[in-house]
């Protein structure tokens, strides 16, 4: 019998990109999940594929006051990931990420139930230090168009590790770095999806700034791996870590790959770089290596060719 077999969990934002797969795993490990949603960005369809024997969609906005179900495990993934969507209502994004969090870690708390929470890369900001490590305090505009995105973020773990050191509450922290996978928007303004949809029509690549910035692609797989250690390796209790693919790829690397992937058919233009934008982003995961015995298993390239159902490149 696995951990998860017979657990509850509660998923806010299980009807996002990251929260659907993690929803998946853990039905097919056993547990009994509720999906917590509004659907300002999470799609309805993609729930129909998935077993509905042990599964409960709730529709509802965690940042006001609303009645949950008694769970063992809460998984907060609820808030809009892609600068697009965040920056198209920042307030509500604030919200969402603050007085959400707080709900849910009360919900969490009064269920005398874990808190595995969905941070991000972006609390490190344009990171002063390479690659970024989890005692890093990030370099934030914190008056900047991603701010309500950034230190939000930051603001919900400020509360979570609050909690942790003044009620000793069973809270775990993932920051989570660039995720893409089956299943993602292919307009919500990240580089992947953004890359792949312009590729299959036959457009040239559009990178913001000269692609010298640098990500690191983890493979939605992995990150759910990372997130389902979180949630039931003791050791991760009242910790923080990064949950991301330590290879290092540049904008215009990671567009070169996918020109390949289609035939070498495609340009690339360059238009203005986002404020605000970081140039590096690359995370330290020895932390996450040596207390939840996790790393990322999937190279790009393969994950790019699982997603595009490719065996080989497009002739």
């Amino acid at each position: 019998m696995t951990f998860w077999n017979n657990q509850t969990v509660l998923v806010a934002g299980g009807a996002g990109f990251i929260g659907r797969h993690l929803v998946r795993a853990l039905l097919e490990a056993g547990s009994r999940v509720y999906i917590v949603d509004d659907f300002s960005t999470g799609q309805e369809e993609p729930l129909e594929t998935l077993d509905q024997t042990d599964l409960t969609v709730l529709t509802c906005d965690i940042s006001q006051p609303t009645t949950l179900p008694q769970v063992d495990i809460v998984y907060n993934l609820a808030s809009p990931a892609s600068p697009v969507h965040y920056q198209s209502d920042p307030i509500r994004t604030w919200k969402t990420n603050v007085l959400g969090t707080l709900q849910l870690f009360e919900h969490a708390h009064g269920c005398n139930a874990t808190l595995v929470q969905a941070s991000t890369s972006e609390v490190y900001g344009d990171p002063l230090s390479h690659p970024q490590k989890e005692t890093d305090w990030g370099h934030v505009n914190p008056v900047g168009p991603r701010a309500c995105y950034d230190e939000s973020k930051r603001a919900a773990e400020t509360l979570l590790m609050d909690a942790v050191r003044t009620l000793g509450a069973d809270i775990r922290i993932a920051r989570i770095f660039n995720t893409y996978g089956s299943g993602m928007g292919v307009s919500d303004g990240r580089a992947i999806p953004n890359f792949v949809a312009q590729a299959k029509t036959g457009k040239a690549l559009t990178i913001h700034g000269d692609g010298t910035q640098t990500r690191s692609f983890c493979h939605v797989s992995d990150t759910v791996d990372g997130l389902l250690r979180l949630g039931e390796v003791p050791a991760a209790r009242g910790e923080i870590f990064n949950i991301g693919n330590p290879v290092e790829n540049t904008i215009l690397e990671t567009a070169q790959e996918i020109i390949a992937l289609f035939g070498d058919r495609n340009d690339i233009v360059f238009e203005g770089r986002p404020v605000d934008d970081p140039q590096r982003r690359r995370p330290d995961i020895k932390k996450a290596e040596n207390l939840l015995g996790w790393a990322p298993k999937v190279a790009l390239r393969a994950g790019l060719v699982t997603l595009l159902h490719l065996e080989e490149p497009v002739p």
